[in-house]
């Protein structure tokens, strides 16, 4: 059973849903959200027993804009602070999503392409 769209997601969830390669051992690199924790005070999972992230749509969204920026556009953390404590950040978001949407759309179009050529 999938968890709702507005349910509190786990960093390991998190770090799927923002699709970070996992390292050659097959280890999810929640390191790298925490890290970006420390960078960015606009992050704010809550933190419940024994230390456990849960984030919220609003965060996940805010690490989509990240990951956008330092990964798809080359971007440095101190770049990526800038945008986001600027107002202009929210035609980012557009950005984001399209860009997001494509890449969803590109990887459908692959799987598609793959049925296909068994069936042929």
């Amino acid at each position: 059973m999938d968890k709702s769209e507005t349910a509190y997601k786990t960093i390991g969830e998190v770090v799927k849903i923002l699709k970070l390669k996992p390292n050659k051992k097959g280890i999810l690199p929640t390191h790298t959200i925490r890290f970006w924790e420390t960078q960015f005070n606009q992050l704010k999972p809550k933190i419940l027993n024994a230390n456990r992230r849960y984030y919220d749509q609003h965060s996940i969204n805010l690490l989509k804009k990240i990951k956008y920026l330092l990964k798809d556009q080359g971007m440095t953390i101190n770049g990526v602070k800038k945008i986001l404590n600027n107002e202009d950040s929210l035609k980012l978001d557009e950005m984001a999503d399209k860009s997001i949407k494509a890449e969803n759309l590109k990887n459908k179009i692959v799987k598609i392409s793959k049925i296909i050529k068994t069936l042929k």
